[in-house]
C-alpha cells in the first residue's frame, strides 16, 4: 500500500480568522452551502466551516480517504499586511497552532512555519526557533509579501538562510494586487490565484533567486498556476531581452525544472503536461484540503506506472521533507 502525503493541507484557526476579519474590516456572512465567508467587497477573502476546526474529525477524514499525513499550512492571506509586530506575534501564533496539532497527532500532521517577512531580522529569529520543533518541516510562503516581490533584496538574508539549511518551501498565492476588475464570480481566488504563482515565480527566474540560492526545494502550489505552459515564451524573454539575462545566465525553463510543483490543479491533462516537462520526481500530490478536500482518485484514475504514482503520493515529499515511513500512519 503507497503512503499517501498530503504536500498541500491548511491549518485553520480561530483566533487568526477572527483578527483577520477585525483586521481586514471583513463583512461577515453565510453562504448557500452553510460555510462562514469572510468578504470584502465582492470578493470572498477566507471562508470555514465548524469541521475545519476539528483536528480529530480531520484526521476520520484521511482515513476514510486513505490519506497517511498532511503537511499543514496556513493560507492565503496569510500576514504579511499586517503591521511588523502584529505580523510576529501571529507568526508564533499560528507556527505554535500547526506544531500543536503534529504533536496531538505526530504520525498524521507536520507544520510548514510562517515567518514575519515583513521584518528581516525577526523572520530569521523565527526560521531558527521553529526548527528547533521536530514537528516543523518546512516553511510556507506567499507569491507577495504585502506587495513585496519575492525576488527584492530585502529578502535575500531570508533564502541565504533557507538555502543553507536546504529547507524546502512551499509557496501558495495570496489575493493578486490591483485586483479591483476582478469584481465577480470569485475571479480573484479562481483566476488570480493561477496569475499569482506564475508571477511570483517568474520574477524568482529572472531575478535569479535560484541562480544564486540553488540548493533548497521549492515547491509550487496548483501545480505552478500557468507557468509550464508559458516556458518557451518565458525563454524567448531570455533570448530576446537584456532585463531577461541580467541575472541568470540558463534558459528559464532549465530552473523550471529544478523546481517542485503539487498537483493541485486536479486535472489530469495538466498534470500529464507536468509529467512530461518536469517528470514523476519532481510532482507531490495535495488535496488543498479543508477546502477542497480531493481525495487520490484525481491521480490514480490516470493510470500511471505504478512507480511514479507511488513516488507523487508520497515518495517525493517523504525525501523533500524529511519524513521516515516509520513515523507516518494511517496504514
Amino acid at each position: 500500500m503507497n503512503l499517501v502525503v498530503d504536500a498541500h493541507a491548511h491549518i485553520l484557526d480561530e483566533q487568526y480568522l477572527h483578527e483577520l476579519q477585525q483586521f481586514m474590516q471583513l463583512e461577515v456572512s453565510t453562504g448557500d452551502k452553510g460555510q462562514t465567508l469572510l468578504r470584502k467587497g465582492n470578493a470572498t477573502v477566507a471562508w470555514h466551516r465548524p469541521e475545519f476546526f476539528d483536528l480529530d474529525d480531520r484526521v476520520r477524514v484521511m482515513d476514510a480517504k486513505g490519506i497517511s499525513m498532511r503537511l499543514v499550512s496556513l493560507s492565503s492571506p496569510s500576514i504579511y499586511d499586517w503591521p511588523a509586530a502584529d505580523q510576529i506575534r501571529m507568526a508564533r501564533h499560528i507556527n505554535g497552532v500547526a506544531s500543536r496539532a503534529a504533536q496531538r497527532h505526530p504520525t498524521r500532521f507536520r507544520a510548514l512555519a510562517t515567518l514575519p517577512l515583513g521584518d528581516t531580522a525577526a523572520a530569521l529569529d523565527e526560521l531558527d526557533r521553529v526548527f528547533d520543533d521536530p514537528y516543523t518541516v518546512g516553511i510556507a510562503i506567499g507569491s507577495h509579501i504585502g506587495g513585496k516581490p519575492l525576488d527584492h533584496p530585502d529578502l535575500e538574508p531570508i533564502w541565504a538562510a533557507i538555502n543553507r539549511k536546504r529547507i524546502p518551501v512551499v509557496e501558495h498565492p495570496m489575493l493578486p494586487l490591483g485586483s479591483e476588475h476582478l469584481d465577480a464570480y470569485e475571479l480573484p481566488l479562481r483566476v488570480g490565484f493561477v496569475y499569482e504563482t506564475t508571477t511570483a515565480v517568474t520574477r524568482m527566474i529572472y531575478g535569479g533567486v535560484f541562480e544564486r540560492f540553488p540548493d533548497f526545494p521549492f515547491v509550487l502550489a496548483h501545480t505552478g498556476g500557468a507557468l509550464l505552459s508559458l516556458l518557451e515564451r518565458l525563454d524567448n524573454g531570455y533570448r530576446l531581452f537584456p532585463d531577461c539575462r541580467k541575472f541568470i545566465d540558463k534558459l528559464p525553463s532549465e530552473y523550471a525544472q529544478r523546481l517542485y510543483y503539487d498537483t493541485c490543479a486536479f486535472h489530469g491533462p495538466v498534470i500529464k503536461m507536468a509529467l512530461d516537462v518536469v517528470g514523476s520526481s519532481r510532482l507531490l500530490w495535495g488535496s488543498d484540503d479543508p477546502f477542497i478536500g480531493a481525495g487520490t482518485e484525481y491521480l490514480t484514475d490516470m493510470k500511471l506506472d505504478p512507480a511514479d504514482t507511488a513516488a507523487i503520493l508520497g515518495g517525493n515529499a517523504m525525501r523533500i521533507f524529511g519524513l521516515d515511513a516509520k513515523d507516518i500512519g494511517g496504514r
